[in-house]
């Protein structure tokens, strides 16, 4: 290794929101800064819930990184539950022939294996639950068989219920994926068996043990009073929970500093040396031991609001933010949102790569490999310090669309993606957000999904020029169809927005369409809409704009309109209308509600968003016609 070389690590990971990681992140983040290196975290949130074809989408991000481009990986594939994925990234680490290091993993020779004895610790906790309280029917919370953790753990509870001469019920072990609900749906399952009441549920981590009290005491039981819970990890959330989880306590951030320092000695062709960490029982509330003498309780109640109040601010944001999106109509709209989003995320750089060519992908949920759809790649948005710009093409093996120069960078690589069909991923550098921010998955599905429903807007929008050129004109009714006016007036419409000019659109329904179709027939149907149309022919002057917006449903737009010119068009209308009966011989009356909106526009008002304004005023007028939508006989 040259000296003066920025070193650069590749992190796989699954859940970083999860207090496990966290802390191991922590520890990796700690010591990178510290030294200089550059860490690039290619992280999921697969097995969340409960979809393949999700799942599959979540992993893409894995086969992204170009592992010629890093000096060595820290793998935590033991929170990856998808054994073929763990399968393939081990692989493709093997091929690289970069120092690796794994954790709590000693079956791949290859990688360097940093561990905590768990299985010491998981003994103990059962031996003390059997010993101290008595236990002799316990039921068990697994983490996934593909995990080793989770073998460890269920061998240690085993190892121990024999050595008691206690039987091990199969029906009591309940194999979840260390997943928080799979303590809420443990406890379901158990309650629908009928078995009675164990003694105590000890549970794999402590994700699994706090949503399994939580939901037992939904079902009025006490803890420990009732039944003995107890947890492994001793997160934040345990300690403080009441009553406090009875855990293991684990060197969790240690481990993650021990990784950095050993990919740097494995670089440097130096030997490697350190001892398996040790873990700790932690008795107390929850199997009813005395709760440790420590913490601050005037602190714990200050960062639990802290955090309660963050929660609600991003939420808030979120939504917000969902909003906006929503309403975007075109990309340029959509990365302003996106943009002024992430000023409020306290990052460095933030960059949305996309697959090039990704606005015409709509109807290609992808086939190829994640490998080949990453090969050619865009950014349209490239943030740094409150300024964007877009780098047009840069090739997917480069990871990032501008290189990074220094050291000392947090990067995190998370998935675009709708389904399996890959639509890229985004970079955030420098950012707590992805791990202190329990809503960074909600935040990344949000705009994976809105960058799919800026496709769809724009592969419609395709589509609807393309009919354009085909027909804009109604058969029917000699007028615009829907096609032909969105064509002609959302161009006249931009121009009133640009000179902020006011506006007139007029909503036009006819009633009783359906009563005429019953009683006379389609043909007398069309005939009516016809008539109808050539009513509001008339009443038009040369510059609006006409057209039949759906079945029995138009139209008009007007431009420097006034107040006074609803008034003249809506009498001119109901006018004739009523001519138009006199002198038509038919057995019923055409009628119609109209109802009519003026709005001085500026960039705030959109085409749709006027018309739908009204269409509500013109409900209302129905609403309040004596004529029932069915129609009346002619007098």
């Amino acid at each position: 290794m040259k000296v003066g070389k920025v070193i650069n690590i590749a992190v796989f990971v699954a859940g970083l929101d999860e207090e496990y990681q966290n802390n191991i992140i922590v520890g990796i983040n700690e010591f990178s800064r510290r030294n200089n290196i550059n860490v690039s975290y290619f992280a999921a949130f697969g097995g969340m819930i409960d979809s393949r074809l999700f799942d599959m989408g979540e992993y893409s991000i894995y086969s992204l990184a170009n592992l010629q481009k890093f000096d060595g990986a820290i793998l935590m594939t033991n929170t990856i539950n998808d054994s073929g994925m763990k399968d393939d990234i081990s692989n493709r680490i093997k091929e690289s022939g970069i120092p690796a290091v794994v954790f709590d993993c000693d079956n791949i020779s290859e990688f360097y294996n940093i561990s905590i004895d768990n299985s010491k610790a998981m003994r103990e906790m059962v031996r003390h639950v059997i010993k101290e309280h008595g236990a002799k029917t316990i039921n068990y919370i697994s983490g996934p068989m593909s995990n080793p953790e989770a073998v460890e753990r269920l061998l240690a509870f085993r190892q121990v219920m024999a050595e008691n001469n206690l039987p091990v019920d199969e029906e009591r072990i309940y194999y979840g994926e260390f997943r928080q609900f799979d303590g809420h749906d443990a406890i379901e399952e158990y309650m629908k068996s009928g078995l009675p009441l164990p003694d105590a549920f000890i549970c794999a981590n402590d994700a699994m043990a706090l949503t399994a009290i939580s939901t037992l005491e939904k079902y009025g039981f006490c803890i420990p009073l009732d039944v003995i819970v107890t947890g492994f990890d001793y997160t934040y959330s345990a300690r403080n929970y009441c009553p406090a989880l009875t855990s293991v306590k684990r060197p969790l951030s240690q481990m993650g500093s021990m990784a950095c320092s050993v990919i740097i000695d494995l670089i440097n062709n130096k030997t490697p040396s350190h001892e398996q960490l040790e873990a700790s029982c932690v008795f107390t509330e929850s199997c009813g031991c005395t709760p440790p003498a420590e913490g601050n309780f005037s602190e714990f109640r200050k960062i639990t609001y802290n955090k309660i109040e963050n929660t609600n601010t991003n939420v808030r944001k979120l939504n917000i933010l969902s909003a906006r999106l929503a309403e975007t109509e075109s990309a340029a709209e959509y990365f302003e949102v996106v943009h002024n989003f992430v000023e409020e995320l306290e990052c460095e750089h933030f960059a949305m790569c996309l697959t090039s060519g990704w606005e015409e992908k709509y109807n290609s949920l992808a086939s190829d490999s994640s490998e080949s759809v990453f090969k050619r790649m865009t950014a349209p948005l490239v943030w740094k310090n409150g300024v964007s710009e877009s780098v047009e093409y840069f090739c997917g093996e480069d990871m990032f669309p501008i290189p990074q120069k220094n050291g000392g960078n947090i990067n995190y690589f998370l998935p675009l993606h709708f389904r399996n069909k890959v639509l890229g991923y985004y970079i955030i550098t420098n950012s707590d957000f992805p791990i202190n921010s329990l809503l960074c998955h909600t935040f990344t599905m949000n705009i994976s999904n809105s960058i799919e429903n800026l496709c769809k807007i724009s592969h419609i929008n395709k589509a609807m020029e393309e009919l354009n050129r085909i027909y804009v004109i109604d058969p029917l009714c000699n007028i615009y169809n829907r096609n032909g006016f969105i064509k002609h007036a959302d161009e006249v419409f931009k121009d009133c927005v640009s000179s902020e000019k006011t506006v007139m659109l007029t909503f036009i329904d006819m009633d009783g369409l359906k009563f005429i179709n019953d009683n006379y027939g389609h043909d007398e149907g069309d005939f009516a809409i016809k008539e109808l149309a050539n009513v509001i022919k008339e009443c038009c002057d040369r510059d609006d704009i006409c057209a039949r917006f759906g079945g029995d449903e138009f139209v008009i737009f007007n431009k420097n309109a006034t107040e006074d010119s609803r008034l003249i068009l809506e009498q001119k209308f109901n006018s004739k209308l009523e001519h138009h009966n006199s002198i038509v011989t038919k057995p019923y009356k055409i009628s119609a509600s109209i109802g009519s909106v003026v709005e001085k526009v500026d960039s705030s008002y959109t085409l749709f968003r006027i018309v739908k304004m009204a269409d509500e005023v013109m409900y209302e007028v129905k609403k309040k016609k004596k004529n029932s939508r069915t129609g009346n006989s002619k007098q």
